[in-house]
């Protein structure tokens, strides 16, 4: 699969992330992150909303 380049800083590459719905069927493709670490831009759903632009931050 090739994976497409991110428009943002146009130096990453978007990767696919997967997880688990409420009620614990999978969910394929919740989550798109740029593989640059200085840019941090993702696209998300999240209970059918499309959100995007927000830097993902890691949860200890």
């Amino acid at each position: 699969m090739e994976l497409p380049k991110c428009q943002k800083c146009n130096n990453g590459l978007l990767i696919p992330l997967s997880d688990y719905g409420q009620e614990g069927a999978s969910v394929m493709f919740k989550a798109w992150v740029c593989t640059n670490p200085e840019c941090g831009f993702s696209l998300r759903v999240d209970k059918g909303d499309v959100t995007y632009g927000k830097k993902v931050e890691h949860k200890h």
